[in-house]
């Protein structure tokens, strides 16, 4: 009888073992990336929820299991339980990468690398690739940076870009940190333009890394996020289609040289909405080969504007079309809205209108300028990019004194087409003296009175027009 006790014993211990061994693996098996100190809540911008979870565990040779969650079918790679620090001296480039491959080879339907929050990460320059299986969101709730200036960059990696997002379609870039791109160790190269007394440059290195840069890529989103102080520009798309940037603040000093909020080149159905600007180059700049772009609502200034070009640079050829800038702010600003072309190039721009827009306190509210240069030893040239139906509309604020409030110079032998202007309303900032608007080889016509009189305009069209740089365009 006492024997038969012990053997039950022992089958009921073993058991237990048994059932307390497969209970502990089952709850290893879903421990999420995130630890304790690192939840976030759902994202009001984006709609993806994700939820506290478990710290996580150890792993060897090979990245942990990521959580799926159960309401979206999410998966959260936080980049920290890949090893990285976070303390903004640490070099977490490998953990990031090891991060953003493992989410990007992931066939879930939703795939969150989480930046969190409370933590400052240091990353070296960097490409992302694609294409990714499922869609895929670098969420930044904490802070990213890159190394702090040319002396501290790596001899072996670009000095033209920072972080590169390359063929990658159906991504989201979002949260509530700060993308700081430590630029004024940039602006202070001796070869950069300089606002001292003698405005003088010298010889020597100049690249400068654009802090985002999205290429060959689709279906992109850019939302709710802090940028400041680029080396260089803080946005860059480049190749991309459908591209909605929504709800950004982008700050830097207003002389910081060369540090475009937003630059667009052969990218097209963009929309940029709701965001905030100011820096020391133009908000939103526009390159060649862009068509079917939105922009609206944009706090800008003080800056260079809202610009289309520089194009036609090196005698080359530049298309650009259907262009609208509306209900949109420019203050403290060198330029308003703005064409600008070099002699020599071809190509056209059209189709563009700006509409319901304030100016306060702008040097060059309105501005066509096909002479652009960036020297004394620029030469005239015979071909230019042709500009035609461009459409102003309920332009109204105050401009600076020393400059025209309007200004149309266009090329001497290819004329500006179809401006039309209405509801334009301009005063001196300070004063009551009137400049008057400048216009050299434009033709257009008022469909209203401005404020004020623009009589320089040539009505009707030209006698001879590049019909041909038109079409091919």
């Amino acid at each position: 009888m006492r024997h038969s006790q012990y053997i039950l014993a022992f089958f009921f211990t073993l058991i237990l073992t048994t059932q307390a061994r497969h209970h502990h693996h089952t709850k290893h098996k879903h421990s999420s990336h995130s630890n304790n100190n690192d939840n976030n809540t759902t994202s009001p911008s984006s709609g993806i929820s994700m939820p506290p979870v478990a710290a996580p565990g150890g792993y060897d040779n090979e990245a942990p299991s990521p959580s799926p969650s159960d309401d979206d079918g999410s998966e959260i790679f936080n980049v920290r339980t890949f090893g990285a620090i976070g303390d903004g001296i640490a070099d977490d480039t490998k953990s990031f990468k090891m991060a953003w491959d493992s989410a990007c080879q992931s066939d879930s339907a939703i795939n969150i690398v989480l930046v969190p929050r409370g933590f400052s990460f240091m990353v070296q320059s960097t490409i992302f690739t694609g294409p990714c299986q499922g869609g895929l969101v670098l969420k930044v709730d904490g802070t990213l940076m890159p190394p702090d200036g040319p002396e501290s960059w790596p001899n072996n990696t670009s000095r033209r870009q920072w972080l590169v997002f390359y063929r990658i379609n159906n991504m989201s870039l979002q949260g509530s940190g700060v993308i700081d791109g430590r630029g004024q160790n940039w602006w202070d190269l001796p070869c950069k333009p300089h606002k001292g007394p003698n405005g003088t440059t010298l010889p020597g290195p100049c690249d400068s890394p654009v802090a985002l840069r999205f290429f060959m890529s689709s279906n992109l989103s850019v939302q709710g996020l802090r940028i400041k102080n680029s080396p260089q520009f803080h946005f860059r798309f480049d190749g991309c289609k459908s591209v909605r940037v929504d709800s950004i603040f982008i700050t830097s000093p207003a002389l910081s040289p060369n540090t475009d909020g937003i630059h667009i080149e052969n990218t097209n159905d963009v929309r940029i909405y709701n965001s905030v600007i100011s820096n020391g180059d133009d908000c939103v700049s526009i390159g060649t080969g862009c068509y079917d772009v939105d922009i609206k609502n944009i706090t800008c200034g003080p800056s260079h504007g809202i610009s289309i070009g520089s194009l036609g640079n090196h005698n080359s050829r530049a298309c650009v079309s259907n262009i609208t800038v509306r209900e949109s702010t420019i203050k403290g600003s060198d330029n308003g809205v703005r064409i600008k072309t070099w002699q020599g190039g071809s190509g056209s721009v059209s189709k563009v209108t700006f509409s319901k827009i304030h100016m306060e306190s702008v040097r060059n509210p309105i501005i066509i300028d096909q002479f652009y240069c960036l020297s004394k030893d620029c030469s005239n040239k015979s071909s230019a990019v042709f500009v035609s139906d461009i459409v102003y509309s309920n332009i109204k604020g105050t401009y600076d004194i020393r400059h025209p409030p309007m200004r149309f110079a266009c090329s001497d032998s290819v004329p500006c087409t179809n401006l039309t202007l209405s509801d334009i309303e301009l005063l001196p900032a300070q004063g009551d003296l009137f400049n008057d608007p400048f216009c050299w080889n434009a033709y257009g016509n008022l469909e209203t009175l401005t404020i004020p009189p623009v009589s320089c305009l040539i009505e009707g069209l030209p006698q001879s027009l590049p019909g041909n740089d038109l079409s091919r365009c």
